[in-house]
């Protein structure tokens, strides 16, 4: 069974560690921005997936070299493959960093307090502002459900408020219509002040909506401008 997509060297996904990353399969939102479809979608071609055994293979043989294991998605906290994926990681003596949405603060604090599989890094994506959460769950018409989402994010920012500095951070991607001056002071509100806040440039290219592959990124003065004005509120603020 294909579990996901492998990179097998990453300097950049976990911070000062040379690591691994997976890409585990399925996600409750649909970013209209994502270019994971076949991981969102659970539709991996047998080519490009790799089972949970080629995986755990991969780690034993790079252990004496690679130091971190990065596992995200899709949504990682959604995958029955999540728990034996840290534990063997963890055996052979590996960092675990784990990526997030932050819709499912309930298996999130449940991953932190065991102690097997609590996690030396989370990083939580922090999408948009919350007025603007239906535009990541364009099947939902029901507004009830997306303010359920709403408190969710926010619960999962509590949780994470509670995890070391140090072993933490909230990202966001720059997306034109999804984050402007007026959505960053308000995430921001919701972000501890002392915390890293990473952002990135939006990529326009196999966006899960064809519609933002026309979308122009922020040109590069445009997008300093926006990170130096999220600076005025966490000072960890920081163009990747």
């Amino acid at each position: 069974m294909k579990i996901g997509v492998l990179i097998t060297t990453t300097a950049v996904d976990f911070p000062s560690v040379l690591a691994t990353s997976v890409f585990l399969t399925g996600c409750n939102l649909r970013c209209p921005y994502c270019y994971n479809k076949a991981l969102v979608t659970n539709n991996l071609s047998s080519e490009e997936g790799v089972t949970l055994e080629e995986v755990i293979n991969h780690l034993e043989k790079r252990k004496n070299v690679l130091k971190g294991l990065v596992i995200s998605g899709g949504e990682a906290l959604l995958s029955p493959h999540l728990e034996p994926l840290i534990k063997e990681a963890k055996n052979l003596g590996y960092k675990i960093k784990i990526d997030t949405n932050g819709t499912l603060p309930f298996l999130l604090e449940k991953l932190i307090q065991n102690t097997e599989l609590c996690p030396d890094f989370i990083a939580m994506d922090i999408k948009t502002s919350l007025e603007k959460t239906g535009l990541l769950m364009p099947f939902c018409d029901n507004p009830e459900q997306i303010y359920k989402i709403q408190e969710s994010i926010k619960e999962s920012i509590k949780i994470l408020s509670n995890f070391p500095t140090e072993k933490r951070e909230f990202r966001t991607v720059l997306v034109p219509p999804l984050v402007n001056k007026s959505d960053i002071e308000k995430i921001s509100k919701l972000l501890p002040k002392d915390t890293s806040w990473q952002f990135a440039q939006f990529r326009n290219e196999n966006c899960l909506d064809s519609n933002y592959n026309e979308i122009s990124p922020y040109i590069e003065k445009d997008a300093l401008e926006l990170v130096q004005y999220a600076k005025t509120f966490i000072p960890k603020a920081n163009l990747r």
